[in-house]
């Protein structure tokens, strides 16, 4: 393990800056709003407050606050945040992220799980997915979201946690379906953000089911064609992307808006600061290209559809608002084993551990009295 700091040389923040300033935009009909894609009055005001008024430095302190590290782990070098929880013998516990996102997005997390609660408390590891932030970006294709399983749970053993509780959304669900796949007895509990929708559907569907299919059908027709672009032809948009911070921001930003639970006003949920700290981990690393290559990834991950072993890993769901398409219960009683808790928040949207991070901390600690009730 190498203790881990971030500091990116002054160059890169002055080209950054440079590229802002001299920005070109598109022209876009009248009233457009966001239903032709990123508002471009909006994007104008973002690229401005990134160009000009954003400080890196202040940001880059505030995420050195956290204890980092990398390690190397079957060749490729993970980057973690690592942090101790107060009191006696904290539960260690892995948190997960996906697309469009990085490990900025979980560090509110960090302080709400680490703090003694009546009694109980976590040791905190937030891993950046292979080709985000700073982990190494993959060389080799297959570094799908089975293999990040393999590689957490080595992670988790080369840190000494034999056995430890993982949350995840979005690809990083993914990843903690392949740690439940291969490795039940290393885990003291699943949590997820919702419930992949993508599961083989059944003949005979719940109406609730029947209903949901619905919403998801609309929503992939209307909103996916990012995904298939990405599963299949990742590095024709990341050329455009990595060589252009306003277009960066204009793919990203459209999910934070359409996906949070915004009500259409994204910067009451996502002040401009934690947007672009965001960015700029996306900027300065060069990691839009391989982030978005583990949709083409996933795609071909033979494992991830395939049904799943019978297991004892219990298993929880925090349900989040209308923007991400809730699943019912039903579809989680149906794809998940031993589902334990179901917590009908309907708070937050697609980033919860950025929207309504009280919410998600004490949803993890719920489930984890669960587990510890069952005797898990």
């Amino acid at each position: 393990m190498t203790p881990f700091t971030i500091a990116i040389a002054d160059a890169e923040i002055v080209a950054l800056k440079s590229r802002l300033q001299h920005a070109r935009f598109p022209d876009e009909v009248e009233d457009a709003g966001w239903d032709y894609g990123t508002s471009v009055p909006f994007l104008r005001r973002f690229v401005a407050y990134w160009g000009n008024a954003f400080d890196w430095r202040a940001a880059e302190a505030r995420l050195n606050r956290y204890p980092q590290f990398t390690a190397m782990v079957d060749g490729e070098m993970v980057h973690f945040v690592h942090v101790r929880g107060k009191g006696a013998n904290p539960v260690p516990v892995l948190l997960a992220n996906g697309w469009p996102s990085n490990f900025v997005e979980l560090l509110p997390l960090v302080d709400r799980l680490t703090a003694e609660v009546d009694g109980g408390s976590f040791d905190v590891i937030i891993p950046s997915l292979p080709g985000y932030g700073f982990s190494s970006r993959p060389t080799r294709k297959g570094m799908n979201l089975t293999q990040i399983g393999h590689l957490w749970a080595k992670l988790m053993q080369q840190l000494g946690h034999s056995r430890f509780l993982v949350s995840g959304s979005d690809l990083g669900g993914g990843a903690v379906l392949g740690l439940v796949r291969h490795y039940p007895e290393r885990l003291l509990g699943a949590h997820y953000c919702n419930v992949f929708s993508g599961y083989p559907r059944p003949p005979e569907p719940t109406a609730e089911e029947v209903e949901y299919f619905r919403r998801v059908d609309h929503s992939s027709f209307v909103e996916g064609a990012y995904a298939l672009l990405h599963g299949t032809k990742p590095t024709s948009l990341a050329v455009g992307l990595n060589d252009s911070p306003a277009g960066l921001a204009a793919w990203i930003i459209e999910k934070f808006h359409h996906w949070g639970d915004t009500g259409g006003d994204v910067e009451s949920v996502f002040p401009f600061e934690t947007l672009a700290t965001l960015l700029s981990v996306y900027w300065f690393t060069e990691t839009i290209g391989s982030s978005v290559r583990l949709y083409k990834e996933a795609f071909a991950d033979q494992e991830l559809l395939a049904p799943m072993p019978t297991h004892d890993v219990l298993q929880g769901v925090l349900v989040p608002a209308e923007s991400d398409l809730p699943a019912p219960r039903a579809w989680g009683e149906r794809n998940l084993q031993n589902l334990v808790h179901w917590n009908e928040a309907r708070q937050g949207g697609h980033f919860p551990a950025l929207e309504v991070p009280d919410v998600l901390a004490a949803d993890i600690r719920a489930f984890h009295r669960e587990i510890v009730s069952i005797g898990g």
